[in-house]
């Protein structure tokens, strides 16, 4: 029951969000997903609908703390994106609190040169 409650909630608060955030050409969208065991960042073009750079800890295979895991998977997209030539993006949390992991990957992107 819980979960449910939990998971409703999150759709509800991502639904809110995607109305105002989109990604464009110009500034593309860094969506952030957060499982129970991994964080996954993609930055998205949604005109052309096509994920331009992306990382995750799922290749990973480490164990340790996941803000430190969140917060390199945040400088890793960071450098994909800059690799693409993209210097600023939208940040879309995905419906998740802006703590902990999530933020993590934020200050990670901006410590690896992206403007959020």
């Amino acid at each position: 029951m819980r979960t449910e409650l939990k998971a409703k909630g999150r759709a509800a608060r991502h639904r809110r969000v995607r109305k105002k955030v989109a990604g464009t050409p110009d500034r593309p969208r860094l969506a952030v997903y957060r499982s129970n065991r991994h964080i996954y960042a993609q930055v998205i073009d949604d005109t052309e609908g096509r994920t331009l750079a992306a990382a995750s800890t799922l290749g990973d295979g480490a164990s340790g703390d996941p803000k430190k895991k969140a917060k390199e998977v945040g400088l890793a997209v960071a450098e994909a994106a800059k690799t693409a030539g993209i210097g600023k993006v939208t940040f879309d949390r995905g419906g998740f609190k802006y703590h902990g992991q999530v933020r993590e990957v934020a200050e990670g992107a901006r410590e690896g040169g992206l403007e959020l």
